[in-house]
């Protein structure tokens, strides 16, 4: 597709040039409204993608010879299954600001410029197709988290921050040792050519383990989850919201970029250790946010919870889970973001996060408490909300697959469900402790809640049009993934393959020429 610009590159490279501009500027209140607006025309420049068509390619396609000796190439494109996390990027972007326009009052220069720093190295990760360029997006999107943690976080924010650097630099470790593994064995960094071939079992075995170690850290998975509700309490409110709204889906988007394609018969191998940590997350989540008394430390551990039915509708490997999967990711984008920058807006009224401390604001703030009890039914998936669509999609793909495994689900759904009416019912009907003394939602509050809402109806009660974006991708993934799985060598002890078979490729850890 072309749009009469390289529309991706501009959507990376903007606001990097644009966050340039700010160390010129010394005005806060001109820094925020100078990065506002470059988050709005980065939203116009992404308008050509609306006309994204419903076909399985990559479209707004860019390649171009990067290092060429090394076969490494400025690679982009988007299809099905990243389109919707390239608009969950540039949505949050405005949000983030405006959430944060009281909040920060300190280095307020540098965080903005942290925020699109991020921007632009997470649209990176996402429509990177070049293995050794995806990796620069993946690493990079560690420095302005890091600081916007160590910088602007709260009172443990050093312990926080070297925790969430240190655990995802371990999985990006392994990921780059994959990414060199499939190099020498495909001889290519190229994503789309390397998921063409056919590798061997024990090839895919290691490069799986490799790979799934550094998306399990990222999305996280239990028992990898443990930097997560640490970074989201001590983060400033846009830093959580950004954490759970795309960095939590960069690892989900791994497993279906990489993991299904590439390494499709490893896929199959460890899917029963996958569905059963995934379920692990789940019932974990739930019941230790049932136990929160912090509210933002409750919404963290919800988290884990929700991502945990994003991987088990992944590994599925039916289309209505792989479908329940890229609607959570996108509704958790939008419901656990909402909720965050709900935290962050009682937070400047009490400055305490406490249950105990933020109560009976029913009667006294009922703007507030309209839009988190929305946010909160969402959150549990009550019908009719955007939660419902991708969590129902995933139930379907569980009880397609085992009947006992969409029954697994359901205390996970009932906990979700309590720990939300816990701490809704508290904060609405408490008994009163300062919020009658406190403002209700201003203007700016507003627009920055109201947004997400329309997107939690729109999507929860006509989702169609994401259906017609998402499903020509999956349909090819899963077609690709049946026929390539079922042409490997199993990881077995096994005679040497008859010369009848010597035409089927097999691609074994090669030796320097």
């Amino acid at each position: 597709m072309n749009a009469g610009y390289p529309v991706l590159s501009f959507l990376i490279f903007f606001p990097l040039a644009a966050a340039c501009v700010l160390f010129f500027m010394k005005s806060p209140r001109a820094i925020r409204g100078y990065t506002l607006a470059v988050s709005i025309v980065e939203l116009l420049l992404a308008a050509p993608t609306l006309h994204f068509q419903y076909i399985a390619r990559f479209q707004f396609v860019e390649r171009l010879p990067w290092v060429p000796r090394w076969g490494i190439e400025y690679y982009l494109g988007m299809d099905g299954i990243s389109v919707l996390m390239v608009w969950l990027t540039l949505a949050v972007l405005p949000l983030c600001v405006l959430c944060s326009w009281t909040y920060i009052d300190k280095r307020v220069k540098e965080f903005h410029f942290c925020l699109l720093f991020m921007t632009a190295v997470c649209v990176g990760v996402f429509t990177a197709l070049d293995l050794i360029l995806f990796y620069v997006f993946w690493e990079a999107m560690l420095i302005p988290m890091y600081l916007l943690i160590a910088v602007w976080g709260g009172d443990e924010k050093r312990y926080a921050s070297i925790k969430f650097f240190l655990y995802t630099l371990a999985g990006s470790v392994l990921l780059l040792v994959a990414f060199v593994a499939f190099r020498i064995a495909g001889g290519t960094f190229s994503i789309p050519d390397l998921m063409q071939q056919n590798f061997a079992f024990r090839f895919q075995f290691w490069a799986f383990l490799a790979m799934a170690l550094a998306f399990a850290v990222k999305v996280p998975m239990f028992p990898f989850h443990t930097w997560l509700p640490a970074a989201h309490v001590q983060a400033p409110a846009a830093g959580s919201v950004i954490l759970a709204a795309v960095l939590l889906k960069m690892g989900a988007y791994g497993f279906l970029r990489f993991c299904l394609p590439l390494t499709p018969a490893a896929s199959v191998y460890f899917a029963p250790l996958m569905i059963a940590v995934s379920i692990a997350s789940i019932l974990y989540g739930g019941a230790v946010a049932l136990g929160q008394s912090d509210i933002k430390k409750l919404v963290a551990y919800s988290s884990v919870g929700h991502m945990g039915f994003v991987t088990l509708g992944i590994f599925l490997f039916n289309l209505r889970g792989a479908e329940g999967a890229l609607f959570q990711m996108l509704n958790h984008g939008i419901i656990t973001g909402a909720l965050f920058m709900m935290i962050g807006t009682v937070y400047e009224r009490s400055h305490s996060r406490a249950i105990t401390d933020n109560l009976g604001m029913g009667k006294y703030l009922p703007a507030f408490m309209f839009f988190w009890g929305l946010y909160a039914m969402a959150s549990f998936a009550f019908p009719g909300t955007n939660g419902f669509v991708g969590e129902l999609l995933v139930f379907v793909g569980a009880f397609q697959k085992f009947t006992w495994l969409g029954l697994a689900l359901v205390p996970g759904a009932l906990l979700a469900a309590a720990y939300m009416f816990r701490v809704s019912l508290k904060m609405a009907w408490g008994e009163p402790s300062t919020a009658k003394l406190w403002p209700d939602l201003n203007l700016r509050e507003w627009s920055y809640l109201a947004i997400p809402a329309v997107f939690v109806f729109y999507i929860g009660l006509a989702p169609g049009a994401f259906f017609k974006i998402i499903d020509p991708s999956l349909n090819q993934l899963l077609t690709d993934f049946g026929g390539q799985q079922q042409k490997i060598v199993r990881f077995e002890p096994a005679p040497p393959e008859p010369p009848a078979r010597a035409n089927i490729r097999q691609v074994a850890w090669p030796v320097e020429k």
